[in-house]
């Protein structure tokens, strides 16, 4: 049960989002291949697959060893692109791709936590570029994302330094709780897959949003609240609802100390299917 008002006598409390199918309903990142087909970073076969790849997340998600498979082609796939380039065409497209995807249940519950005096933290195995305008999008104050190894010419080397996914997720919400004085006992956390059982179960209040099967069954035997967001809605017409001045978007992995200084991009994965060109 969400409580309405922070009680401000106690330590400070924060509600923990997972982004893609919790927030939004679909990948973050692979929502802009065809921005970055256009922009000339991938090419049309490596654009259709990622299409294909969205197709099967949306339709099922995809268990551990998929998503480590699927970690490994993008971050290859996206050697050499050069970081500003990324930058510049999330910051371009993003109101187009992503405020139409935006749930309309979870903006009213990230509007609910903020009036109720809570933080909201956007904890993503997406990258920071895509995450981190997001996350500012929907007011958050805090941004945890994936992030990736930034050469001397400023492109990506293919390498992961920080990847942000089940349980380093639970240990960047434990690591930023002691940095800022969450009691995560009065914390509020949203996720869609079981990969994220960690995250939510380090916090006293987790809860399974439009969950896969996995996650169902574990939020069915734990008796963990189980909600269904359905309805997107374009995020500009949430903005008022959502004013709430953003501090900027901090990563967990800077705040902490943990993970590096280098931006990244950030990928989701698939079914063994996804091989297939």
């Amino acid at each position: 049960m969400l409580d309405l008002v922070e009680n401000h006598s106690l330590p400070r409390t924060a509600a923990f989002f997972d982004l893609d199918k919790t927030v939004i309903a679909k990948s973050s990142t692979l929502t802009f291949s065809k921005s970055f087909y256009q922009g000339g970073l991938i090419n049309r076969r490596a654009a259709l697959r990622t299409a294909y790849i969205q197709f099967v997340f949306l339709a099922g998600g995809a268990d551990h060893d998929q998503m480590e498979r699927m970690r490994k082609y993008l971050s290859s796939m996206c050697r050499g692109w050069n970081v500003q380039q990324v930058k510049e065409i999330v910051a371009e497209t993003l109101h187009d791709l992503i405020d139409p995807i935006i749930y309309d249940e979870a903006a009213s519950l990230i509007e609910q936590h903020h009036k109720a005096g809570r933080d909201v933290v956007i904890v993503s195995t997406s990258g920071a570029e895509v995450v981190e305008p997001i996350g500012e999008l929907l007011g958050a104050d805090r941004v945890v994302a994936t992030r990736m190894v930034v050469g001397e010419d400023g492109c990506f080397t293919g390498e992961v330094e920080y990847y942000a996914y089940g349980p380093t997720k639970a240990e960047a919400i434990k690591e930023l709780a002691a940095s800022e004085g969450y009691d995560l006992s009065r914390c509020y956390a949203y996720s869609d897959s079981a990969t994220d059982v960690p995250m939510l179960e380090s916090v006293g209040h987790p809860h399974a949003v439009n969950p896969d099967r996995a996650l169902r069954r574990e939020a069915v035997a734990r008796s963990w609240p189980i909600l269904n967001f359905h309805r997107p809605v374009r995020l500009k017409q949430r903005l008022p609802a959502l004013s709430v001045p953003p501090r900027p978007a901090l990563v967990a992995a800077a705040a902490i100390g943990a993970a590096a200084a280098t931006a990244g991009l950030v990928w989701y994965a698939s079914r063994r299917r996804a091989t297939v060109a």
